[in-house]
């Protein structure tokens, strides 16, 4: 499974949601999004400033974490961002690759 932060911004319809329901039924509710699509939800948490909530969800791979963006954005109350987590393991395994890369104009 992979890590992704889904990076969340409240429309107007989602803010009168959260109003009448709470935050901690808006994290069961999108807890069960996230287990529908094979994956666990590890992290819900309201913020302030760009980002109104965030969530870390381990996912099965990339066309879960889509299939959930795009359902959840399609839903009007979220505008939905997500990012890819990687793991410092996974950084440990990138550097010992051989990579041959050009800079521009090298």
């Amino acid at each position: 499974m992979a890590k992704y932060l889904f990076r969340t911004k409240y429309t107007a319809a989602g803010l009168n949601g959260l109003l009448k329901e709470g935050g901690t039924s808006r994290r069961e509710a999108l807890k069960q999004t996230i287990e529908g699509v094979g994956g666990s939800l590890e992290g819900f948490y309201y913020a302030f400033g760009d980002e109104d909530l965030l969530i870390i969800a381990d996912l099965p791979d990339h066309a879960a974490a889509t299939a959930a963006s795009i359902n959840i954005g399609a839903a009007g109350a979220l505008e939905v961002a997500v990012t890819v987590l990687v793991s410092p393991e996974t950084i440990d395994q990138a550097v010992k690759k051989s990579v041959s890369y050009r800079a521009p104009g090298d």
